[in-house]
């Protein structure tokens, strides 16, 4: 295992879905070093079904290979300090441990591992708030869990995101958990998979914080079980989130141009040993996943691997400083926006209007396109919307009084819909954009942004 101690500040977040909500209170007064996801609904196997009464079907093939991977972080209390531990060492416990679809048993690379018995089958896109039958976890000799009568009171929380049970010696072929025990030495939380794919990136979409934090909703969270900024200290706060086209991966990037990328997500070059003129606001992606941009508040772009410059405003006086990106869907072009609502069109992106020349009530905060690229909306602060081509208005949040101002934006896969999200991790959603869960009311205050899982 890999370990990397850290302040306990890094990954605070906790996602509120359901019956974590009560878990989330009784706990809040702890430390918490890593987020538990919100669930896709009842996902049994490697299906889905996010309707209510709706059949599972089998999932889409996908192209990625499978992940083995666990990310712990272990808090001390009592020194309010935290550990990163990190292997690919993920394996079945061995034949002579007892195991069935109520119960698995993995191991973490020697040391340490993870057992869950739930006294009932095993379901995929259960959250478990409080494991009232068996759950223990140790790391580099930290444990937490059920040991006996005599143990220290923990609670166990689990979220089984993925679950492939079969019959035989290990009855189980893919594994994905997020879970969180907490005593009263130590807050052991974390992901561990085991053989698991991404199966439906585009039901849902991810929030994601400053510090790096991702959390998913409505899909099966993959993002989430991938080495991410989130388990590093970082030199500036995470501004802007573009995943790969297959859903295997993400990039972040930093206020200093610093790239994180996860999964298969390549890494194509960065700023963050650069002395900027102004700090970078947002990225895109170029449509195969080979390359990326990413835009400075003064306009100027930055681009990597087969993301092409096709010009920028890095040498322009602006009336308000760029907020934010989109590139067109061939990647031959992208578009600007400044707070004001300016767009700045390049390449084969087409200019179809901006609010320029208004009066805002609040400040645009970001932008996105339409698949077709023939239209874009931009949002505004308070989750006003400004739909122009073939971008249509499907409602806002204008006229609605929030608890903090909306952060960021992405469009429903058939471009009729779109959710934005707010610095506290609410989320709001509109058109074929289906409500999945938020975080809103968890405590968090550094939501960064929001986006599909591919």
């Amino acid at each position: 295992m890999n370990i990397s101690p850290e302040p306990a500040r890094r990954s605070k977040r906790r996602a509120v879905h359901g019956a974590m909500a009560a878990l989330a209170a009784a706990l809040s007064t702890l430390a918490f070093a890593s987020a538990l996801s919100a669930p896709a609904g009842a996902l049994g196997s490697r299906y889905d079904a996010h309707s209510p009464g709706a059949a599972p079907h089998a999932a889409a093939a996908s192209d990625v290979a499978p992940l083995t991977l666990a990310n712990i972080v272990v808090t001390n209390l009592s020194t309010n300090q935290a550990s990163v531990y990190s292997t690919s060492s993920v394996s079945p416990c061995g034949p002579s441990t007892i195991q069935n679809q109520e119960s698995v048993c993995l191991t973490l690379g020697g040391a340490g591992g993870l057992m869950l018995s739930v006294g009932s089958p095993l379901q995929a896109g259960q959250v478990y708030s409080d494991v009232k039958g068996s759950a223990t976890v140790s790391v580099n000799g930290a444990s937490c869990g059920e040991f006996s009568e005599s143990g220290p009171a923990s609670v166990f929380a689990v979220e089984l995101d993925q679950y492939d049970p079969t019959s035989g010696p290990v009855p189980y072929d893919a594994f994905g958990a997020q879970f969180d025990c907490t005593n009263p030495a130590y807050d052991i939380s974390g992901t561990i998979a085991y053989n698991i794919i991404p199966t439906d990136p585009q039901d849902g979409y991810y929030l994601y914080g400053q510090q790096g934090e991702i959390t998913g909703f409505g899909n099966d969270n993959y993002l989430a079980y991938l080495n991410g900024a989130q388990y590093y200290n970082l030199n500036a706060p995470i501004v802007g989130m573009a995943p790969t086209p297959d859903g295997g991966g993400y990039w972040m990037v930093g206020s200093d141009g610093g790239v994180f990328a996860s999964g298969d997500a390549g890494f194509y070059g960065s700023t963050g040993n650069l002395q900027l003129n102004q700090p970078v606001v947002g990225m895109a992606a170029t449509p195969d996943g080979k390359g990326y941009w990413f835009v400075a508040s003064d306009g100027g772009i930055f681009a990597y691997g087969d993301a092409g410059f096709y010009g920028s405003t890095g040498g322009m006086p602006l009336n308000q400083p760029v907020v934010g990106m989109a590139a067109t869907p061939d990647g031959k072009g992208y578009w600007l926006v400044a707070s004001d609502g300016g767009i700045f069109a390049y390449g084969d992106a087409a200019f179809y209007g901006s609010t320029g020349s208004l009066t805002l009530n609040q400040p645009v905060v970001g932008m996105t396109q339409t698949p077709s690229g023939h239209g874009y909306w931009l949002v505004a602060s308070d989750g006003g919307i400004f739909a122009y081509g073939d971008a249509g208005f499907h409602g806002s949040t204008g006229s609605i009084v929030l608890n903090q101002p909306i952060v960021g934006m992405a469009a429903a896969p058939d471009g009729n819909g779109y959710w934005f999200a707010a610095a506290d991790g609410g989320v709001f959603s509109y058109g074929s954009a289906r409500f999945a869960g938020s975080l809103g009311g968890s405590g968090v205050t550094d939501t960064a942004g929001v986006s599909l899982g591919m």
